[in-house]
């Protein structure tokens, strides 16, 4: 809807009308001046700008809505956006559609946190991007820098299905350096925006895109994030929709942390261990796709026998955990477990980093 004076909450009123009407949009498009005005109970002079859009378009137009265009009649709008207090008019998308379905249902998992992390804060974004991939759900981010990138570029890795919600039409980058992160979520996955083609960019675009990315999930996870940020605006909209709020205990002395931990004093959920959330949320919706350049995603129950220590020492290393925490879970001794781990590099499975870490190749 373009017509001068029709912003969100008219616009949602329309619809409901329309819904209504045994003719929906086509007859409600016919209705008298009078009439529409004692529908809405608008001022007299948008119903006379209303009368001129309708007059310059004719008592039957056609309409063109290009496929690429999301409008809140259509079947896969999605739910939550009937819940916020400014919803979009129109969304852009390309990708894959059959994902729109899950998204309008909230059937997506949100990854957010500052774009300056710390190392740890980086690894647990990659862990859960690569976990929730393969528990076959759509992670969505913001495709900034930091924690939303490693978000993606890990559940791209695991072969899932990454989800950006955009401050920008879909034709432009940002940060340029994400150009190609961009292409390869469109090509696993989807991207969406409010902003059209034409439409400027603006500062607040950005803080705008986070109340759509939360309305499209189930749950958010808050990895890391300073005071005053826009992942702590995310948590607050997810908090008012009443969707829970996930957040990784960070450095108590970090300052890119100090957002998040105070979340964690307001009542958050901690996430210590990235398959306690997997366990609560359980298997997602969507099939898992192969990652480029490998036909399935390596598994620690296709390596080692279920409920062997390298079996759960590898899975331990594929959930991000320390050297600590493996000791704890495993009941074992630092040495015992030092040498598993060196058995699981020494066969390619793993590989060390600084600071006790390892990863999984």
């Amino acid at each position: 809807m373009q017509c001068p004076g029709i912003g969100s909450a008219r616009m949602r009123q329309l619809c409901s009308a329309a819904s209504e009407a045994p003719q929906g949009w086509e007859e409600l498009w016919g209705w008298p001046s009078q009439r529409l005005q004692q529908a809405f109970k608008w001022p007299s002079s948008l119903i006379a700008s209303l009368d001129r859009y309708r007059g310059a378009l004719g008592s039957c137009p056609s309409i063109e809505v290009p496929g690429h265009v999301l409008l809140p009649c259509d079947p896969e709008w999605p739910a939550g956006f009937d819940s916020l207090e400014r919803p979009p008019l129109s969304l852009q998308w390309c990708g894959h559609r059959e994902l729109l379905s899950l998204l309008s249902s909230q059937q997506a998992i949100a990854v957010v946190g500052t774009r300056r992390p710390s190392a740890h804060g980086r690894r647990m974004a990659e862990a859960l991007g690569r976990a929730l991939a393969q528990a076959h759900w759509p992670v969505v981010s913001g495709l900034a820098e930091g924690i939303d990138a490693a978000a993606h570029r890990a559940c791209l890795r695991a072969g899932g299905r990454p989800v950006a919600v955009l401050g920008t039409p879909l034709h432009r980058a940002y940060p340029s350096q994400h150009r190609g992160l961009q292409q390869e979520v469109t090509q696993a996955g989807l991207l969406m925006t409010e902003l059209r083609d034409s439409e400027r960019v603006m500062r607040s675009s950005f803080a705008l895109r986070n109340r759509l990315l939360i309305a499209l999930t189930r749950a958010v996870v808050v990895v890391e994030c300073p005071k005053h940020s826009g992942a702590l605006r995310s948590a607050s909209v997810a908090r008012a929709m009443g969707i829970p709020v996930w957040v990784v205990p960070g450095d108590a002395l970090r300052e890119s942390a100090q957002g998040s931990n105070a979340l964690l004093r307001s009542g958050a959920l901690p996430l210590i261990n990235v398959q306690h959330l997997i366990d609560q949320v359980g298997s997602g919706p969507c099939p898992s796709r192969s990652a480029p350049g490998q036909t399935s995603v390596l598994q620690p129950e296709n390596v080692f026998p279920v409920g062997s220590v390298q079996n759960r020492l590898l899975k331990l290393v594929h959930q991000g955990s320390s050297f600590e925490e493996m000791v704890q879970s495993l009941q074992s001794s630092s040495e015992s477990v030092a040498a598993e781990l060196l058995k699981l590099e020494l066969s390619g499975l793993v590989v060390a980093q600084s600071g006790l870490r390892w990863r999984p190749l």
